[in-house]
């Protein structure tokens, strides 16, 4: 390769891939995980399913009446929660408990 094509290193001399193993145990906490969970209402009994990446805020939209399918269960608990490395592994949980249609399925998992 000619110049300027050498691999680039930061202001100590390290290349890219050095520095990130290098601090590696110090980036992991600024990875955003996903979850998914279940909530129940006593009011219906019954069980709602999602997914979402603040499930502090996501709970609060729940139980104010945010979500139209929601609002008449309010107050809503978190009964279950499964973390994931993103939204998108999160979501494919989610799809895979609502296909199965189950009350039962999904009183197993909180059981565990």
């Amino acid at each position: 390769m000619g110049p300027g094509f050498e691999p680039q290193r930061d202001h100590e001399g390290l290349l890219f891939k050095e520095a990130l193993f290098t601090f590696y145990p110090y980036l992991i906490f600024f990875f955003i995980m996903a979850h998914f969970y279940i909530l129940h209402s006593e009011k219906l009994n019954r069980y709602y399913v999602g997914a979402c990446i603040d499930l502090e805020r996501r709970l609060y939209e729940h139980n104010i009446g945010h979500s139209k399918y929601t609002s008449t269960g309010v107050p809503w608990k978190v009964v279950y929660t499964e973390s994931y490395p993103d939204l998108r592994e999160a979501k494919k949980r989610e799809l895979s408990v609502k296909r199965k249609k189950s009350r039962i399925y999904i009183e197993s998992l909180i059981q565990k």
